[in-house]
């Protein structure tokens, strides 16, 4: 009876966190709406634009930066490079002299002291009232920063996240798993802003009032904390769909692993520093969302294995449970098959989800063991 109640529990886990926690925050999104005044305001805007070792993608990204339509006497773009020992900083400075005559400049930190630790040495060296984050491979819409600050023509909002889309999802079978997981990101970022808030940016494409930036301990992620704490604050985050940043994927299943492995520890680690948010009593519908979209979605391997080994040990006692566990391990060999065939550059559809699941969530297991062991990730590599 135990075996059986741990298989549908888990079983029904897995259910909500892909299901029907979307189904329920589309179905609350229907009921409630709470708008965000928009306005064609002009702030002062940054772009932040942190970098390691992106001699590849920073002129490309320098270029579309100085292209987006914004007034030039109101924007600056500031380029934190992480100790690059790459041409990055050299690239950098031959902006500086731009035909738009936007002011570019390079803020160097030395010691390769980690993504949010560049950040925020970064931010205050930034004269906007409005930073906006990117990364250097990241390319934007050119009316994505007018996208993004007319929200904050709202007193109420105190951060945006733009909307992620990848270029190329058919490269490879991991990013069509990402580019499917990013589909579903961006509906479920969707519907939470407009019943209220969100809880997490997009990395590549989120913003902050410069007043309630937070300096953050260097093994946290900024683009989920950072929000938090202006949350904290008692401002709202908003979802931003006509803000757009496009970006390749990144590449095979094992750079998407490497990455997700270090964004999930930061994550996990990152919750720990906001932990009263968790409360329900205090704040509902941000605990709704961190439990239901974080905890419970980092939890779902151990779900998986629950769900594998008790139908393992039922397969006897009934077909249903013989069937549903044959099922899981066909699952399971597609992933790996899947896995092996992309070793060849040979993609195919069928084994792409389940790839690109196993790898999430072997990535969550294993981060969530590293948490717990006291583990922490604070330099970051490139994974195109």
């Amino acid at each position: 009876m135990l075996i059986q109640f741990l298989f549908w529990f888990s079983l029904l886990c897995i259910f909500y966190v892909y299901v029907g926690y979307p189904l329920l925050i589309a179905l609350l999104s229907l009921l409630v709406h709470r708008k965000v005044r928009r306005d064609d305001i002009t702030p002062f805007v940054s772009l932040l634009i942190t970098a390691y070792n992106e001699e590849k993608h920073i002129g490309a990204k320098l270029e579309n930066s100085l292209a987006l339509h914004y007034p030039a006497d109101r924007f600056e773009i500031v380029v934190a490079s992480d100790g690059s020992t790459d041409a990055t900083d050299e690239i950098v400075a031959r902006y500086r002299e731009n035909n738009r005559g936007i002011r570019v400049r390079l803020h160097r930190v030395e010691g390769r002291v980690g993504k949010t630790a560049t950040q925020n040495s970064a931010v205050a060296v930034c004269r906007g009232e409005i930073i906006i984050f990117s990364d250097a491979a990241s390319m934007y819409d050119p009316e994505a920063i007018r996208a993004i600050v007319r929200n904050y023509a709202d007193s109420e909002v105190g951060a945006v996240s733009g909307k992620y889309t990848y270029l190329d999802p058919d490269k490879s079978s991991a990013a069509k798993g990402v580019s499917t997981f990013w589909n579903l990101e961006n509906f479920i970022k969707s519907r939470q802003s407009r019943i209220r808030t969100i809880t997490g940016c997009s990395g590549c494409i989120y913003s902050v009032r410069r007043d309630l930036y937070v300096d953050l301990h260097p093994h946290i992620t900024g683009d989920l904390v950072e929000p938090l704490m202006v949350l904290q604050q008692g401002y709202r985050i908003v979802f931003e769909p006509e803000a757009l940043a496009f970006e390749e994927p990144a590449g095979k299943t094992d750079d998407e692993f490497a990455m997700r492995l270090r964004v999930i520890v930061q994550g996990m680690t990152g919750l720990l520093y906001v932990k009263n948010l968790l409360n329900p009593l205090r704040y509902p519908f941000v605990s709704l969302q961190l439990i239901s979209h974080k905890v419970m979605r980092w939890l779902v391997p151990v779900f998986c294995l629950v769900v594998l080994l008790s139908s393992a040990v039922l397969a006897s006692s009934s077909p249903v449970y013989g069937l549903l566990f044959l099922g899981q391990v066909l699952f399971y060999l597609a992933a790996t098959l899947g896995y092996f065939l992309e070793k060849k550059d040979i993609h195919q559809k069928i084994f792409y989800l389940p790839l690109f699941f196993s790898t999430v969530n072997i990535a969550a297991l294993i981060s969530l063991f590293k948490v717990l062991r006291g583990e922490t990730f604070v330099v970051w590599q490139t994974q195109r």
